[in-house]
């Protein structure tokens, strides 16, 4: 079977299995988080200015920039999607180096980062302080039960970053101007929203492919340890 087949169908009974986790739907906002902070650090990088971040409890988020038009905008658009991609893969290489603690200060780091500087609005500050509370919780007062967290943090983040990607798809197909970011890229572009939207489908499986690559020899290589 092809590997892109078998990384789709095991997310799909992934975001399945944890649909029967109480609470998961609000950890989904992490996904969103990242995905906003991309858009944020695209925005510094080139010299502009972000404004705000807002984060719902639908799951969605906005971030307000100013930005100069042209090429920076392209590229400040272009950054949400593959920038979650890229913190999803992130923490599967985390675990795969046995450093759980590692993702876990690095999500902390970027929920405080926006707290303090960017996001306003009741929903979104009182998600990201619990959040990196809970995160404090599980690095210093339950290390016991941090492993089961950190696969739960890491696989809802992968699955979003893919579902995300495929529900923008459908989305540019039936509503292209609704779009959300592969709108924006086809009023700035020649390439039409589907296009943009089948980009960061592809580089999302990509990327999912590779991080679930790495958490399955990560876990060959500890079942032959215990096994010698």
């Amino acid at each position: 079977m092809n590997r892109w087949l078998k990384t789709l169908l095991f997310l799909a009974g992934s975001a399945l299995l944890t649909r029967f986790i109480p609470f998961s739907s609000l950890f989904r906002n992490l996904d969103t988080m990242f995905h906003e902070f991309g858009h944020a650090l695209m925005t510094l990088l080139l010299s502009g200015n972000v404004l705000r971040i807002e984060l719902y409890s639908d799951h969605s988020g906005v971030t307000y920039s100013a930005i100069a038009a042209g090429g920076k905008a392209i590229l400040v658009s272009l950054a949400g999607y593959p920038l979650a991609s890229l913190f999803a893969l992130l923490l599967f290489y985390f675990y795969s180096r046995d450093k759980r603690e590692w993702g876990l200060v690095l999500t902390s780091l970027v929920a405080l980062i926006m707290l303090v500087l960017y996001v306003r609005g009741g929903f979104g500050m009182i998600w990201l302080s619990g959040f990196i509370l809970l995160n404090a919780a599980m690095l210093f007062l339950w290390p016991k039960v941090s492993k089961v967290y950190y696969l739960f943090l890491a696989f809802l983040t992968l699955e979003e970053s893919v579902m995300g990607t495929l529900f923008l798809v459908y989305a540019s197909v039936v509503t292209p101007s609704r779009a959300g970011d592969a709108a924006n890229l086809a009023r700035l572009t020649i390439l039409p929203a589907p296009v943009w939207s089948l980009l960061f489908f592809l580089f999302a499986l990509l990327c999912a492919t590779w991080a679930l690559g790495l958490f399955f020899r990560h876990e060959k290589a500890g079942r032959r340890v215990r096994l010698m």
